[in-house]
């Protein structure tokens, strides 16, 4: 894998753990099965851009693994 692949992937990682623990707790799916009256509220304002944000990083650790899986082959 080429060097600057891989510390691309080892940045977006850990900015992708940071992103996931700053989000609002109740939200998974402990909460769906706990009965929890939020579950239907909107996500506005800061959460919303975490989400994308979040969403984001998902699709650039994905890009960097699969271009470095196609270096390798």
């Amino acid at each position: 894998m080429n060097p600057v692949l891989a510390l691309g992937q080892i940045v977006v990682s850990i900015f992708l753990i940071i992103a996931i623990l700053m989000q609002s707790r109740g939200i998974g799916l402990s909460s769906a099965f706990g009965g929890d009256s939020s579950v239907y509220r909107s996500r506005r304002g800061v959460e919303r851009q975490l989400l994308r944000f979040t969403v984001a990083l998902i699709i650039l650790f994905v890009g960097f693994s699969v271009l470095g899986y196609l270096q390798t082959n």
